[in-house]
């Protein structure tokens, strides 16, 4: 380390906030980050990708050691519009603490949690005297909060081309709903999005026979997927649900037959399900119900589990040992880059609590970070511990 003064979460967190990382503009803030990394001795790689019809997005690296086990710590410093600026009780990018309680976007949905991985790694160093076998990474990307496509997946493509390998995971998205430690997420539902469209003819609601009105099919066809019991869920996973988002026939007119007619569903599906047997089963029900239509699919993440064992054990273990709550194991809430860490290696999340993320005055408490660095530093422990080693935990 370049000097001895420990790295402070809260101030790295304010740090970070104050860079506007509004997706996909970085706004400085990977570069906060690997300043801070650099001078815990990570070799640190940034790297911006692109594809056609996408925006450029910068992601990072960081890597110390170069033996296994690989250690990765995964998150991102890109963030979601403020909103209404004016709404806000403080200044979204200013990071002030009032009352213990630090407001700004980003302050749980993931910058603070960025920031404990930072200082956790800093404690762990220090404990070890610098020393450990195997390596720690920190995998950090600009675009989680946008479409997905030129951060965390093109990472893993860059480390896989360079023979790199993780050998575990943790995400540090807000995973708890009320208190820190109540929850760690082990897995994620799958989500689809479904646009159906039917088509008709326009014409007078006073001659009905010289038009097609599609709202009878569309409703019909919307009566046979809304109503629909998929599963009723398994040990890990809740049942599959389908909700309906939109319907939108564009009409301002009561005296007008629309000429089509537009509805928005989303499903999200656990692992008795699959993508293809779901879009099988939509366009059945369509067909039963008949006319002219189109259903356009698209699939935004397969379900994904990871069972439950030594490497789950060993986060609940940490996070008991610094909150005193036990952490229940699910797979409830939205996507993460997590869908597409697993293929790569077992992979958990845990992070601060979840109630003020997207919302205006985000904001997480002072200790909770504080508490959120211990427990990070006490997984690197427990991880890079001989007896863990010698168990079998890096051989999973």
């Amino acid at each position: 380390m370049a000097d001895n003064k420990p790295t402070d979460a809260v101030e790295l967190t304010r740090a970070l906030i104050r860079c506007a990382s509004v997706t996909p503009v970085d706004g400085g803030a990977l570069g906060v980050t690997g300043a801070a990394l650099e001078r815990l001795g990570f070799t640190t790689h940034a790297m911006t990708f692109s594809a056609p019809d996408t925006p450029d997005v910068d992601n990072l690296y960081a890597r110390l050691g170069d033996s296994g086990p690989n250690f990765c710590f995964a998150g991102h410093t890109d963030v979601v519009p403020v909103g209404d600026a004016d709404a806000w009780s403080l200044e979204p990018f200013a990071a002030d603490i009032r009352d213990g309680i630090l407001y700004g976007r980003g302050a749980t949905d993931m910058k603070g949690a960025v920031a404990a991985f930072i200082a956790a790694v800093d404690v762990f160093l220090a404990k070890r005297g610098g020393g450990f076998d195997g390596s720690i990474s920190l995998l950090i990307t600009g675009d989680e909060e946008g479409p997905s496509i030129n951060g965390t997946v093109k990472v893993l493509e860059w480390l896989a081309e360079r023979g790199e390998k993780l050998d575990h995971c943790l995400v540090g998205e807000p995973t708890n709903p009320e208190s820190l430690g109540d929850m760690v997420k082990i897995g994620r539902r799958g989500s689809m999005t479904g646009t159906l469209s039917v088509r008709g003819v326009q014409g007078h609601v006073a001659y009905p026979h010289l038009a097609d009105n599609p709202l009878p099919r569309l409703i019909k066809m919307l009566d046979r997927l809304s109503g629909h019991v998929f599963d009723t869920g398994n040990d890990h996973f809740t049942p599959t649900n389908l909700e309906l988002a939109s319907i939108d026939v564009g009409n301002t007119a009561a005296n007008v037959i629309p000429a089509h007619a537009t509805a928005l569903f989303n499903i999200r599906f656990n692992t008795e399900q699959t993508s293809d047997g779901l879009e099988a089963w939509l366009r059945q029900q369509c067909d039963a119900v008949g006319g002219d239509y189109d259903l356009n699919i698209s699939v935004g993440a397969q379900p994904f589990l990871t069972v439950p064992g030594p490497f789950t054990d060993l986060i609940s273990r940490a996070v008991e040992d610094v909150t005193g709550t036990k952490p229940a194991l699910t797979t409830t809430g939205g996507t993460s880059d997590a869908r597409f860490i697993h293929h790569h290696c077992p992979v958990a999340e845990f992070g601060l609590i979840s109630e003020s993320m997207h919302k205006v005055d985000e904001q997480a408490s002072v200790s909770d970070i504080e508490r959120l660095t211990g427990i990070y530093a006490q997984i690197l422990d427990y991880y890079f511990d001989s007896n863990n080693a010698d168990g079998g935990l890096h051989a999973a």
